[in-house]
């Protein structure tokens, strides 16, 4: 069938080109405007799978980068979009119904058909391209591994218009809804093992589905010519998601779109990367910019009204229905009255009050920022498209080759009081607790050029972006403008900055993969005191000796072959675990409370970790890299691992530690190696002079193929922090070219 297709195709445009052909093609008037299409778009493959998309204009190179997305892998294409509108329940039944109703209380189809409508012609056009790209291959690809989605509408786009790994509506609590429709308390309903149970497992597959994961987060640093050796601007792009969440890809067109970086799989934009004189990389924001409101319902003949100030408000009703897949192939329609107040959506209830949550809405305006910025000159370009303020989730650091550099704070933060601690719902009836507009850029802890030569973002608070001297102050800002605080990755990151004289791009490499666990610089010593009090006769010295000298001569820092590396890894997470409740109930944070542990617990949590490692490996003295592994064994989405099957060595570990080459490894499907499957995933080092230079690597391949020679071609280069060149100018792309193509033709 797909030869037929191609053929068809084939036969068409010869006989545009004036050769008559042998027969009547058989192909739908869409199908031809698609091919027509594909013949102004060339594809280069270079060595490392990697696409070089040019294009006459900006729509025709969004067709050929989405249909290049598609052939590296389609199937995460169709779960971000079956998860940004609310169908995951079609493809993978009804467990997903609450994480369904969630994303519909926000993204309704008809809604997001009158966004585009209202849309400006160029961001239309945008939009069609993508839809067409998507349908392309798809029509040249019937054997695609298809679930639901057989065909993309261009409205489509603005349900997932921003990058981010999950996004604001993941801080809504898919439990509390499904205690909300089953009119039970919350606390009964987390206690249950059903619904509850199956949140959990579809969360556990983290951002692949577009759910958050614990251990995720992401570094940026950016080196101003005062720090540079070669005098230009240095950029670390370095984001923290599940691997394979992101496409690396290069977008050009003569309407000047010249991007190279990571994209979402399923969006038109370059999400971090950098065009020929700029660059931008974002991390997870701490900000508090999505607030609860307590609404007081009042029930009347006539139907339900909230309190607001003096008056009573109707509440807003709609009814969102949800397809779910029975046994025999066929759908039910699960119908579920929602409501709705100025505020925002109702999502679960507190007594006899109701939770409305407000957060941004504005998918328009963000798939306008998120595309705009690709094509930002300079750093005074990148701050005006920030005006629309719908970079949410997001902190920016950003560098030119003028030399600016920057931390930007996310941009969108509304004002309101800041007598209140919005952390936790406040009273929706008080009109004096309503958002009263958007702080200004201006207005925002932001570091621009700072005298340090440096600014730096770890996901952690904006007050030591540039250092301790010339940070925004934390105490000239609300504190709803940041609800986070440093963490042991800013703490390493500053050890290495504030110090350092200059650095050039590889340099700028060293920095990012540096050996240093720096959390262990505070964890450690307590446990030394605990050790050094106990009795010289007492049986666990004598047990825990030999583990103790390794972790007191060792240097805390990650190695392979590292036995100390092993054991202060286990030590850690036997402690966290004992922990654990404390910090929550208390909601401390939780290298504090570690440090604090009581000498027993202290000295108990080396006793389980010397035991887990002698279960697991045989020996306690087990060096790191043969517990800490990557392996890629399938293409499949929600992976698997084996410990008969080859892997690969891992020095690098979880960001907790303060490791900033971040690598969230643990045990998986009854292995005892840990496996990697979160952390470091696009990474990339660029410098802005007279011409770009860069180099990146992504974790094991771009393609999804197990047979394809991409599938793990860089697996080795991601293990060892070893970064190839980035090829972005067309005499590099042709030296290291594998084959150009058109979409719909056979790719080399």
């Amino acid at each position: 069938m797909k030869r037929f297709v191609l053929g068809c195709i084939a036969v068409l445009l010869a006989a545009c080109g004036g050769n008559a052909p042998p027969a009547e093609p058989r192909i739908s008037a869409e199908e031809a405007r698609w091919a027509a299409r594909a013949q102004k778009v060339t594809i280069t493959r270079d060595e490392w799978g990697i696409p070089h998309i040019e294009a006459p204009t900006d729509a025709d190179a969004v067709f050929g980068m989405m249909y290049a997305q598609a052939e590296d892998d389609f199937p995460r294409i169709e779960r971000n979009f079956l998860f940004s509108q609310g169908r995951l329940g079609e493809a993978f039944g009804a467990d997903y119904r609450w994480i369904d109703l969630r994303m519909k209380l926000f993204i309704d189809p008809e809604e997001m058909k009158q966004e585009y409508d209202q849309s400006p012609p160029w961001l239309q056009a945008l939009m069609d391209a993508w839809a067409d790209g998507l349908n392309y291959y798809l029509a040249t690809h019937p054997d695609a591994d298809v679930k639901v989605l057989t065909r993309f509408e261009p409205w489509m786009a603005l349900s997932f218009s921003e990058g981010s790994i999950g996004g604001d509506i993941e801080r809504v609590r898919p439990e509390a809804l499904a205690a909300f429709y089953e009119n039970q308390p919350l606390s009964q309903w987390d206690q249950g093992t059903g619904a509850r149970s199956a949140i959990r497992a579809v969360a556990s597959q983290g951002e692949s589905l577009g759910l958050p994961s614990a251990s995720v987060g992401s570094n940026g640093f950016a080196i101003s010519p005062l720090k540079s050796e070669s005098g230009n601007a240095l950029l670390l792009i370095n984001p923290h998601t599940s691997f394979y969440f992101r496409h690396e890809a290069h977008v050009k067109s003569d309407e000047g779109l010249n991007a190279y970086g990571a994209s979402t799989w399923g969006q038109f934009f370059v999400y971090q990367g950098f065009n020929e004189t700029a660059g931008w990389m974002h991390t997870s924001s701490a900000v508090d910019n999505i607030d609860e409101f307590e609404e007081t319902i009042v029930r009347q003949e006539d139907g339900l009204f909230y309190r607001y100030g003096d008056e009573l408000r109707p509440v807003e009703q709609k009814t969102i229905t949800l397809r779910m897949p029975q046994e025999d192939g066929t759908f039910t329609e699960e119908r579920y009255p929602t409501y709705r107040t100025h505020h925002g959506p109702i999502v679960r209830a507190e007594g006899n009050r109701w939770i409305a949550v407000a957060l941004m809405e504005e998918p328009r305006q963000a798939l306008i920022q998120s595309y705009a910025r690709t094509k930002a000159k300079n750093l005074d370009e990148f701050l005006k498209i920030m005006e629309s303020h719908t970079n949410s989730s997001n902190n920016t650091v950003f560098a030119d080759a003028a030399g600016n550099i920057a931390y930007l704070h996310s941009n969108f933060v509304p004002k309101r009081r800041s007598d209140l601690n919005y952390l936790n719902p406040v009273n929706g009836s008080d009109p004096s607790t309503d958002w009263q507009g958007l702080h200004t850029i201006e207005e925002s802890p932001n570091s621009i050029n700072p005298p340090t030569g440096w600014v730096q973002n770890t996901n952690n608070w904006p007050y030591s972006a540039a250092g301790a001297e010339h940070s925004p102050r934390q105490k000239d800002y609300p504190p709803y403008m940041d609800s986070g605080s440093e963490n042991a990755r800013g703490v390493h990151a500053l050890a290495l900055l504030e110090p350092m004289n200059a650095v050039d791009l590889n340099g700028l490499v060293t920095l990012a993969y540096d050996e240093a666990l720096p959390a262990f610089d505070a964890l450690l010593p307590p446990l030394f005191s605990a050790f050094a009090g106990l009795p010289e006769d007492a049986p666990v010295r004598t047990g825990l000796a030999p583990a103790m000298a390794q972790l007191e001569a060792w240097d805390r820092r990650y190695a392979v072959d590292s036995v100390a590396t092993a054991v202060a890894i286990f030590w850690g997470d036997a402690l966290r675990a004992a922990v654990r409740d404390e910090a929550r109930a208390n909601r401390w944070n939780m290298l504090t409370v570690m440090a604090e542990a009581a000498p027993a617990v202290q000295l108990k949590a080396l006793e389980d970790a010397l035991a887990r490692l002698e279960t697991g490996f045989g020996t306690w003295e087990t060096p790191w890299g043969e517990i800490n592994r990557f392996q890629r064994l399938s293409g499949a989405i929600d992976l698997r691992y084996d410990d008969s099957a080859p892997s690969l060595p891992v020095a690098f570990t979880s960001s907790f530690w303060g490791s900033l080459a971040a690598f969230g490894a643990a045990p998986r499907n009854g292995t005892q190696r840990w496996y990697g499957n979160r952390g470091n995933s696009f990474v990339a080092v660029v410098e802005f002079g007279e011409k770009v230079r860069a180099r990146a690597i992504t974790a094991g391949g771009l393609s999804r193929i197990p047979s394809d020679r991409h599938f793990n071609d860089q697996a080795e280069r991601y293990t060892a922090g070893d970064l190839r060149e980035v090829y972005f100018y067309p005499e590099a792309i042709a030296a290291h070219s594998l084959g150009t193509y058109r979409p719909g033709e056979p790719r080399p």
